[in-house]
């Protein structure tokens, strides 16, 4: 059997002489270290790690937007001019023909003057009282017994086609026309007309109340057949000014 002493026990018995057989104190004093208690509460669920944040990454380098340029307009030394004067379309101007060269002179109403100019866009030069267009202007024409004067010319003004080049200086040859032709008058009609005609820009409505002359000779501006045809009521308006340009001729004869 085994005794169980404590390190004072075996000191006392060694003091009286009695040798103790069993371990040695060191033996038994080196017993094994209890297990930690583990605590009266449950330790709390640790909490999951975070996930590691997405590594930064540096965005591309972008060009910067530039502003947005507007189209550079030239100057107007670099536009190019119309060929038939300012504001004008490019036209081809045919030379003058007799709209009534059958017409007897000697019934030729003598208030009508010595000739009559008429200055028009035509879409069929060659044929300029054909279309409606033209058989209007012949309707017009006879309202003012024009159609009883030999000496009636028209000079149509013409869109040039493809390959087909624009006249040049059309008032100055208009003006060697009339200097030809000696009318009493030059009827102007439209306002592409006026425009290649006279070189003025303003529109048509002052154009009409203005007085004009062509070579010396007066001139008196209306609306084309074409425009009448779309706008029926400015039939008055141009009759009106036709009647003005016949007081303006029996008037200068009369002087």
């Amino acid at each position: 059997m085994s005794l169980h002493l404590d390190a004072r026990q075996r000191a006392m018995l060694q003091e009286m002489g009695v040798t103790v057989w069993g371990p040695s104190p060191a033996t038994t004093s080196a017993a094994p270290a209890a297990a930690p208690v583990e605590a009266r509460h449950p330790a709390a669920p640790q909490a999951a790690p975070l996930p590691a944040p997405p590594p930064v990454v540096a965005a591309p380098r972008s060009t910067p937007p530039q502003p947005a340029t507007t189209p550079r307009t030239p100057p107007a030394s670099q536009l190019a001019a119309p060929a038939a004067g300012p504001g004008a379309p490019a036209l081809l101007l045919h030379a003058p023909r007799a709209l009534y060269p059958t017409a007897d002179p000697a019934q030729t109403p003598a208030d009508l003057g010595s000739g009559w100019l008429i200055v028009a866009e035509s879409p069929s030069p060659a044929d300029p009282l054909g279309g409606d267009a033209g058989r209007l202007l012949d309707n017009m024409l006879r309202a003012m017994q024009l159609h009883k004067h030999p000496r009636v010319y028209f000079a149509a003004l013409e869109r040039p086609g493809p390959g087909t080049e624009a006249s040049a200086h059309i008032p100055a040859t208009l003006a060697d026309a009339v200097t030809t032709l000696q009318p009493a008058m030059v009827l102007v009609l439209g306002h592409v007309a006026a425009r290649a005609a006279l070189g003025r820009t303003e529109p048509l409505g002052r154009l009409r109340a203005g007085p004009h002359e062509l070579a010396g000779c007066p001139a008196v501006v209306t609306y084309d057949p074409a425009f009448l045809l779309r706008s029926q009521d400015t039939k008055a308006a141009a009759w009106a000014d036709l009647c003005h340009a016949l007081a303006l001729v029996r008037g200068a004869r009369a002087a």
